[in-house]
């Protein structure tokens, strides 16, 4: 089967992908009506958490994929969505999950909207650095000729544009997006995983020809980003909660932004649209696993007054 994921586009309507982009938008939306300003700056007064939060976000990981695809040596085309995935931001469901963990969910928050606004350009920037780095990435990415200026417009419509509206009504109509949050949130989520679902269920064969792979690389993927993240955090001696929101932050991945840029740039290219899909599921089932482990396990209180190196 050489070769036989990098051939295969897989199948989607036009109406189908503009779907896609309502549920990305529906994602942010939910994002930015849930970040309160005033807490935000809170967070941000400590710039630590967030700083380790995005240096693991948009450089340890999307090196970490690299050293993993190094290793795994998959098809290139499976290893461009993993680079792509590593590149976005972190997903909106990373609050909930936080929030399960008993983790900093205003770290969260503050975390996922700095790193979908850095995403504009640090996405096609990540991307295009490590997927020309290696022979058989970057022949792919030449023949498709992709533009990192046109990708930085189009990751900046579907992530800025939403988290802007977002912002807006949360700054005028407080009360009115308080009501809205949640419910955008959940609609969102569930939009999404059924969109993945069906997905999936309409390319069965492709998947399950190439599940084998798909699997073993996004277990590890992931793993290696939850891991790395809560690595990270603590080399730093952030306290308990706080790593437990970097972990999940680095470890979920805006996979629904990847999924759409893939079908805008790629063509819906089977390797990566395999890989992105399969994120949406897996680090959902990763992600509540590992709250509902950490949540039968409170932070404990001397976590804030931990030394370095604790």
């Amino acid at each position: 089967m050489t070769g036989g994921v990098d051939t295969i586009d897989l199948s989607f309507d036009p109406g189908t992908i503009l779907l896609l982009n309502v549920i990305i938008g529906l994602l942010m939306l939910g994002v930015a009506l849930g970040i309160d300003l005033r807490e935000l700056k809170r967070t941000l007064r400590d710039p630590k958490g967030p700083l380790i939060g995005m240096l693991g976000q948009f450089v340890l990981l999307p090196a970490l994929t690299f050293v993993l695809i190094g290793i795994l040596r998959p098809e290139p085309s499976v290893a461009l969505g993993m680079l792509l995935v590593a590149s976005c931001p972190g997903g909106n469901s990373s609050n909930l999950v936080t929030h399960l963990a008993r983790g900093n969910t205003s770290l969260s928050i503050g975390m996922t909207a700095i790193s979908t606004l850095a995403a504009v350009v640090m996405t096609p920037l990540n991307f295009t650095f490590w997927g020309s780095l290696r022979p058989d990435t970057a022949e792919l990415l030449r023949a498709i000729s992709i533009s990192p200026a046109e990708l930085a417009v189009t990751v900046g419509l579907l992530l800025a544009v939403p988290v802007a509206i977002g912002l807006t009504v949360r700054w005028r109509a407080p009360a009115l997006a308080q009501r809205l949050v949640r419910p955008a949130k959940v609609v969102s989520v569930v939009f999404l995983v059924g969109f993945i679902v069906a997905a999936l269920a309409n390319n069965l064969d492709v998947f399950v020809a190439y599940i084998g792979v798909v699997l073993l690389a996004t277990a590890l993927h992931n793993g290696l980003g939850l891991a790395f993240g809560y690595g990270a955090a603590r080399l730093a001696a952030l306290p308990e909660p706080d790593r437990r929101a970097v972990a999940i932050e680095v470890g979920m991945q805006n996979s629904a932004l990847a999924l759409a840029l893939i079908f805008a740039f790629f063509g819906g290219l089977g390797g990566m649209a395999l890989i992105a899909a399969w994120w949406g599921v897996w680090h959902l089932i990763s992600g509540l696993a590992l709250a509902g482990w950490w949540s039968r396990r409170p932070a404990p209180a001397v976590a804030l007054a931990e030394p370095a190196g604790g």
